[in-house]
């Protein structure tokens, strides 16, 4: 059977639903057309600031992005990042700001991407994943790593060029591998970080280093933090994590030894946990589950077969 042959695996892992959104890269260095598509009246705009957007619900239950056209928005040249456009031919921008606007009908609430990322439909997710991601790169990259010089900003914030030197300097996303690792009787390892709330236990995961191909990534982040050997890996799924800049490679991982010897720095704690001590655990508050918009719910669930039980209920 394959990983994603269940009930949970039919699901869409957050922020990985198509958007419907065509990010038209093509026209990020045509001044002439991104000036006409601002001021275009069906183009919407909204303001990021510190990884927070404002959204807001609407009388139907659903929850939106907070979005203006581009004649109502704040002034801002520099800060104005193109998104892309959807089939209507409405062009989408996010504007960076020190703060998010206030609201005068006072409905309207500030959220971050861990939040409103459960909420939002798969396009005002996807742009919102798209806009705080820019605004984490340009806030940390402000200067030439070749020259020192302050750079500017270009490709409708899709790049930052040295007046010096001439560099330039695109968006940073690092590859980072999350997997579920299970052994010979079907087991699933769980892991706590030393900074996570007691009870939260969650798949294991870390960075992709210089050399390294995937695969041995996940082997070696498996042994450093649990002291467990894998062999067979299979690739799952990806997702985008700007917090600030990753992209998650989920996995299911084989082991092929059962010793627990966790490195105390990133990881507390580690156990193997079959499905009936998974639910109990879940069920009794023992055990928190990781947060819903990671893809480390999801490779749990594809392992338990469907959606994880909650406290207090019977799955």
């Amino acid at each position: 059977m394959s990983i994603l042959s269940n009930e949970a695996g039919h699901r869409p892992i957050v922020l990985t639903a198509p958007s419907g959104i065509d990010r038209a890269a093509h026209h990020r260095l045509d001044e002439a057309w991104l000036a006409a598509a601002w001021s275009h009246p069906t183009t919407r705009v909204f303001v990021v600031s510190g990884g927070q957007v404002l959204i807001d619900d609407t009388p139907d239950g659903r929850t939106e992005l907070v979005m203006t056209p581009s004649f109502e928005a704040p002034v801002t040249e520099t800060h104005r990042y193109f998104l892309g456009r959807d089939e209507d031919g409405v062009s989408y921008f996010a504007l960076q700001k020190d703060a998010l606007p206030g609201r005068m009908d006072q409905s309207a609430r500030p959220a971050g991407l861990r939040e409103a990322g459960l909420l939002l439909s798969p396009r005002d997710a996807g742009l919102m994943a798209h806009a705080v991601a820019l605004e984490n790169w340009q806030r940390l990259h402000r200067f030439c790593s070749r020259c020192g010089e302050r750079t500017v900003i270009a490709a409708a914030g899709h790049i930052r060029r040295c007046p010096a030197c001439g560099a330039e300097h695109y968006p940073r996303t690092d590859p980072a591998v999350i997997m579920l690792v299970t052994d010979e009787e079907d087991r699933a390892l769980l892991g706590r970080q030393v900074h996570w709330p007691e009870g939260r236990f969650s798949t294991l995961a870390g960075f992709v280093e210089p050399g390294e191909s995937i695969e041995q990534s996940v082997a070696r982040e498996v042994f450093e933090e649990a002291g467990v050997t894998v062999g067979e890996v299979e690739y799952v799924a990806s997702q985008p994590w700007p917090f600030p800049s990753s992209l998650m490679l989920g996995f299911m991982a084989r082991a092929t030894s059962s010793e627990i010897n966790v490195d105390g720095d990133e990881i507390e704690e580690a156990r193997w946990f079959s499905r009936e001590e998974l639910r109990a655990a879940f069920e009794s508050g023992e055990v928190l589950p990781p947060y819903g918009i990671s893809i480390a719910a999801r490779l749990i669930e594809l392992w338990y077969g469907k959606p994880l039980p909650k406290p207090g209920n019977v799955a």
